[in-house]
């Protein structure tokens, strides 16, 4: 699914107004599940969640939280649903499982500490305890209730914020914020814009903590494509963020495709960016989310390149010292 622009509107439009009925109800029968009683695993839980549909950088935070712990001392395991893959799971991710079997985001994750794969939440967590994980990242699952959360953090995208601010399929929520914000430990708001800035405040009213960062391209690709002239095409929350990126590099953006998030490529659809990328003479860029959903039709299309982006934290002590006291707070309850 492809968002709308109207959820993005600083406030709600016709549109918006028309659905507004319909998002009431959704945001109410999701209000009331989220108030179930999660079940408490052996491990310590993390989230990371976004208050809205799309993407909001869930991913790459989730990431940068692994490696904080990790140089804390911990052995985190990262914990996926697994959108998009056949996999139920339990399933620890392997070498060998792709996209197709377990979902795009799991495979970036497996490339920086140990990923699983389940439905079942619950499920899930108890396979990260047997590893010998120490701490279980969830990516996604701020709304799922089936799991107790000993920190959960919410992303923003600075850029969009929360849109409208109406639930599904009115606006991007969820839920009604009034339902979230007790959800919440933290507000990670990524990148500048006033509809992030806005978010910040109201985080602030509820007595929330918060934290502010940036996507940045690695320096070596950002560089390489400095001065070139690019196709590039996205299946991602938000495709535009992808190409205001490259922009930022000094790349010549001629064209640009945008697809829905998670975009399973079709082989005809692969072949049809092939070729106008060959006959109008541009470098292919997608991002490494897509790379992953098209690896084998990557290998036979050697001049496509994928742009790695890294989230850089403004408070990383901040942060990791939030984390940790959460951690250990659960383990002396334990005790």
């Amino acid at each position: 699914m492809r968002a709308p622009r109207f959820w993005w509107y600083p406030s709600p439009s016709l549109q918006a107004n028309l659905l507004r009925p319909v998002g009431l109800v959704y945001g109410s029968v999701a209000a009331s599940r989220m108030k179930r009683r999660g079940e408490q695993v052996e491990l310590p839980v993390i989230c990371i969640g976004n208050f809205t549909a799309g993407g909001a950088g869930k991913t790459p935070t989730a990431i940068a939280v692994a490696a904080l712990l990790d140089a804390a001392g911990e052995s985190p395991a990262f914990l996926s649903r697994g959108y998009g893959g056949r996999l139920a799971g339990p399933v620890r991710v392997q070498p060998q499982h792709g996209a197709a079997d377990i979902g795009d985001e799991p495979v970036l994750l497996s490339r920086t500490a140990r990923t699983i794969v389940s439905r079942s939440r619950p499920v899930g967590a108890r396979l990260a305890y047997e590893i010998g994980a120490t701490v279980v990242i969830m990516d996604d699952g701020l709304q799922n209730p089936s799991l107790i959360k000993d920190c959960a953090i919410a992303v923003v995208d600075g850029t969009t914020g929360i849109g409208n601010g109406l639930p599904l399929p009115a606006g991007p929520l969820r839920a009604s914020m009034e339902a979230q914000w007790p959800l919440v430990d933290a507000v990670l708001v990524i990148g500048d814009g006033e509809p992030g800035r806005r978010i910040a405040v109201e985080a602030d009213e509820h007595g929330k903590r918060i934290f502010t960062a940036a996507l940045e391209p690695a320096p070596e690709a950002a560089e390489a494509l400095k001065g070139r002239r690019v196709m590039a095409f996205a299946g991602i929350g938000r495709p535009e963020k992808f190409f205001d990126t490259l922009h930022a590099c000094g790349a010549i953006v001629d064209v640009t495709h945008a697809f829905p998030d998670h975009h399973p490529f079709k082989t005809e659809e692969m072949a049809a960016l092939r070729q106008e990328a060959k006959t109008l003479g541009l470098l292919p860029v997608t991002t490494e989310k897509d790379l992953v959903r098209i690896a084998d039709a990557a290998e036979s299309w050697p001049e496509l390149m994928a742009l790695p982006v890294r989230l850089r934290i403004d408070n990383e002590t901040g942060l990791r010292n939030l984390l940790m006291r959460r951690i250990n707070e659960r383990r002396l309850r334990v005790i």
